[in-house]
């Protein structure tokens, strides 16, 4: 015998999906170190912490009794929204539930890679083995660019961060989703632009944001942002050029 679903009557449907998830590794239980990192990145790229959710990544740590409780609310006070945990012992494992949590078994295989800046030139393992990570703009490298900017060739991943602190930053391949892009100065994107991408991060207003095509998650421009909601449906898959005029974060065609 088999039941028949009326479909009309149903309330919801469970699928499969990947979302992006930045993944927050610790490698201390101190609350107030995480506190204090956490302090000097929002001043860096204070448009990221906007309630993000993130992944405590806690295999590093040997601490079967972790702080949870008290990291959890560090993230959140600084407007990051933890969603689960990853790894630790079983009382990490019900400390998570008991929190509302969830809970992901250790990586096997880990190939995630901190979310920290692309900077200097040992950054390679920052990319994939078969992609340079980056090259510092020389004058006359490339034109439009600053001096002291940053040329990067490849896909930036979902979970990298790259970063050009002094100027320009230009990526030559695609940002894909839950990755990040920032610059002192513009940010150029000679591809799609999935992620996230913050110009003028030391308040620099005449830095902009150029990508031959939007999907952005989040784009910034001195510390003024837009979500992928707030963006006009028709620019979307475009290229487009992000300025900021009168305290306003406007986007046009490119072109």
């Amino acid at each position: 015998m088999s039941l028949k679903v009326d479909r009309d009557s149903m309330a919801f449907t469970f699928k499969g999906g990947m979302l992006p998830m930045t993944v927050m590794e610790l490698t201390s239980a101190d609350p107030e170190r995480i506190r204090e990192q956490l302090a000097g990145k929002l001043s860096q790229s204070p448009a990221f912490f906007q309630h993000t959710p993130v992944v405590l990544n806690v295999e590093k740590l040997d601490e079967p009794h972790l702080a949870l409780e008290r990291i959890c609310a560090v993230c959140r006070a600084h407007k990051l929204l933890p969603v689960a945990v990853r790894g630790g012992p079983d009382p990490v494992k019900q400390s998570a539930w008991a929190l509302g949590l969830g809970w992901f078994p250790p990586q096997e295989a880990p190939r995630s890679r901190p979310l920290e800046s692309v900077t200097g030139d040992g950054d390679a393992e920052m990319a994939e083995p078969s992609e340079p990570a980056g090259e510092v703009v020389t004058p006359g490298a490339l034109p439009g660019t600053t001096v002291g900017g940053r040329i990067y060739r490849g896909t930036v991943r979902s979970g990298q961060q790259v970063t050009a602190p002094e100027g320009d930053l230009v990526v030559v391949g695609a940002v894909n989703a839950g990755a990040e892009v920032l610059a002192a100065g513009s940010v150029h994107v000679y591809g799609a632009l999935r992620g996230r991408a913050l110009a003028g991060i030391h308040g620099d207003a005449q830095a902009g944001i150029f990508c031959r095509e939007l999907h952005a998650e989040l784009l910034s421009v001195a510390g003024n942002y837009k979500r992928l909601e707030d963006i006009d449906p028709r620019l979307l898959g475009t290229a487009v050029q992000v300025r900021l005029s009168d305290d306003q974060l406007g986007i046009t065609p490119l072109g």
